[in-house]
């Protein structure tokens, strides 16, 4: 699954790779009916404070929290209803 939550760490990432891509712009996809793609790798700070960090190419960020990964977007969007 491209966005698994095993890439993720509870509170940010680790050290920073050489190739940092800190202070470039991020391209974000946005779908109609889908995720958010962003170029990765990238931190994600929730509601409740804490930050998930994923060093994926591109991750897929929920946008209809129906996911059970979320905020990687796990195709639940998919379903019906």
């Amino acid at each position: 699954m491209p966005n698994d939550p095993a890439d993720s760490e509870p509170n940010g990432p680790g050290p920073s790779a050489p190739d940092d891509r800190a202070g470039r712009a991020r391209r974000i996809t946005v779908q109609r009916r889908g995720p958010l793609l962003v170029e990765g790798p990238v931190e994600v700070e929730l509601e409740d404070g804490t930050t998930v960090f994923s060093d994926r190419f591109r991750v897929a960020l929920c946008t209809c929290r129906r996911s059970r990964r979320f905020p990687w977007c796990d195709t639940s969007h998919r379903r019906k209803g």
